[in-house]
């Protein structure tokens, strides 16, 4: 039941109320006179400088709205002086302030860079240190490996040319004691003397 009314109540406000204390904009003139009223006739409070951040209390009367100024001052300007939009000014004196912060932003991360560019070129050189351990660590096995294969190979030939040497000596020996053994067989063996050619 009370639903309805409040939904009538709601399209009754008034858009100015619903615009109250919103930020706006003096546009990109030179400067307005604030005035005490709504038109050239009231009096003038002063001036605001294009670019100005002011608060928009929501009224309005023929072709002036009511403001409240960057100083605090309650007073009256037109209404297309008055714009949502930033002003030029303000938007080129907040992109230098962005392209300052960048260009800050941008030298730290420079700074940074350069810091980790040492450091990766230091791990890079104890890389490559490394690697060339490695590679003498490997040359050196090879070549250990090799002389150990070497000697043993040399040792095998020594072996082998002693057993050649213990074959060639016990050879030479039976075949001595064979031609020995000929030589006696068919030597002359001595004759013994009869006894008896003596007492004749």
């Amino acid at each position: 039941m009370f639903r309805p009314l409040f939904l009538a109540g709601a399209l009754l406000l008034s858009p100015a109320l619903l615009a109250e204390n919103l930020p706006r904009y003096i546009s990109d003139d030179i400067y307005i006179y604030l005035h005490n009223g709504p038109g050239n006739e009231y009096r003038i409070l002063g001036s605001i400088n294009a670019g100005t951040q002011v608060s928009f209390t929501g009224k309005t009367s023929g072709d002036f709205s009511e403001i409240v100024d960057h100083r605090g001052r309650d007073g009256w300007v037109r209404s297309d002086a008055l714009s949502s939009d930033k002003s030029l000014k303000q938007k080129l004196e907040e992109a230098v302030k962005a392209l300052e912060d960048n260009r800050a932003e941008l030298a730290a991360v420079r700074e940074e860079f350069k810091d980790a560019d040492g450091t990766i070129r230091g791990l890079r050189e104890q890389l490559a240190k490394a690697d060339e351990l490695v590679r003498t660590a490997i040359t050196d096995k090879d070549n250990a490996e090799a002389a150990r294969a070497q000697a043993e190979s040399e040792m095998q030939s020594l072996k082998n040319n002693e057993r050649f040497r213990l074959w060639q000596e016990g050879g030479l020996i039976a075949a001595l004691g064979i031609l020995v053994g000929v030589i006696l067989v068919y030597l002359p063996r001595p004759q013994r003397r009869r006894s008896g050619r003596w007492m004749n």
